[in-house]
Parts: C-alpha cells; structure tokens; sequence
C-alpha cells in the first residue's frame, strides 16, 4: 500500500517524492515484464505492446501514457522516437529495447531498458553499455551545476564513442513532470536535451518551480543493425 507522503513536505520536496514514486512503479512494471516471459520470440512487437499494457491496468490501473508506447526490435532499434517503422516480429537471439511513459496518479514516468534474447556478445555489450553511459551522462550532470542541454548532449554524443557506438537519437532527454507537464515547446528544441538548445538546465520554469529532466541513451550500431536505449530520470536519485 502506497504511504502517505509527509505533510512536512514542501512542494519541491513533494515533486521529487511523486517523480520517484512513478518512476518506480515503472521499474516494477519493467520487472514483471521480463520476469513474467512477456519478452519472447515468435510475437510481433505489437503484440508485446498489447501484453505490457493488458499487464500495466491489471497491476496499476494505468489507460493513460502521456508520450506513445515504444516496443522496438532487431534493425528496428536503429530509430528515434519520432519513427513509426513496420511492426517487427521478434525472433531468436534478438535484441530489443522498451520505451513507455505512464501516468500515476497526476505524475509522469518515462522508462527505457534493452533486453536481449540469447546470448550474442555483441548485443549484450549494447545492453550493458548504454546503462553504464546513463550513469556516466548522470554523474556528470551532477558535477556541472550550470550545464546547458546542449552541452549534455555534446557529451552524451561523446559517450557513445567512448563505448565504441554511435549515438542514435536527435535529442538526449526532455522536460518531465506533473501531467500534463509543462508545454514543451513547438520549436522542439528548447525543453529538450538538444544541441541547439542553450537552456541552463536547472534554470526554473515560468512559475519559479525548479524543473525536471529525463536523461536518454540511445546507442546504435548501423553495420550491425543493432541499438540500445536507456532512460529514467536525471534530477532525482
């Protein structure tokens, strides 16, 4: 049963305890997920798509996602968000990543893992690496307090080469909040981590509320036809 949040709270404190709170029922969700076998071969990733969400209302109550459920497989994990490629069946020794973003209650989750089918060395290094890079790419947030989203993304593109991958997403992360959150801008560059975008990212919003950014790590391998993706948040522990 969820606990109550303590009334000492102020509204700041109370945002990273609701940020956190969905972020780990998204991990919990991830968890059963692949504990439950739901990541097999022989579907197609819109049948996954359909298993996670049947499974996301049955342990949560969840209809609502705020960003489009993302299930990608095999050459299909080369592309960003915005693409809408052919469904892919999921086959033997694949390699595959999750990208979902649901709501509990009036707050956002937006959670990325790659799993892997078999054991392919090449693909399980993927796997490992964009997690190690997310931890890299977080850690060095936090030792640059004024960092711009487009000096994070410089370096996220840099991480990707030091795990001797290229980088594969137009972004590297974006606002996250309340739902709905603030309105990301429709230049598309300014609320996210985005080379064009010179924000100070703990700069606050328009109200004076300190904003909220998700990291993402999205690692391709074009010759291999293979990606890796990793997301969660950044501005909270």
């Amino acid at each position: 049963m969820r606990n109550q949040t303590p009334s000492a709270e102020t509204p700041e404190e109370k945002k990273i305890t609701e940020l956190r709170f969905a972020q780990d029922k998204a991990e919990t969700l991830f968890h059963e997920v692949e504990t439950r076998g739901l990541i097999r071969a022989g579907i197609a990733e819109s049948q996954l798509n359909q298993d996670i969400y049947d499974l996301a209302k049955a342990m949560y109550g969840i209809t609502t996602y705020w960003h489009k459920r993302i299930v990608r497989a095999g050459a299909n994990t080369l592309l960003p968000y915005a693409e809408n490629p052919p469904d892919h069946a999921i086959r033997e020794d694949d390699i595959l990543f999750l990208d979902l973003g649901p709501v509990f209650e009036e707050y956002e989750a937006d959670f990325g893992r790659t799993f892997v089918i078999g054991s392919d060395p090449t693909k399980l290094k993927m796997r490992e690496d964009v997690a190690k890079a997310f931890a890299d790419g977080k850690r060095y947030f936090n030792e640059n307090p004024d960092i711009t989203a487009n000096q994070l993304y410089a370096y996220a593109v840099s991480l990707a080469e030091k795990y001797g991958w290229e980088f594969g997403g137009p972004i590297a992360g974006h606002l996250i909040g309340q739902f709905p959150h603030e309105k990301i801008a429709d230049d598309k560059v300014t609320l996210y981590v985005h080379p064009k975008s010179r924000l100070r990212m703990r700069s606050r919003d328009d109200n004076g509320h300190m904003r909220h950014w998700i990291l993402e790590i999205h690692f391709v391998d074009r010759e291999r036809q293979i990606g890796g993706f990793f997301e969660e948040l950044l501005t909270v522990n």
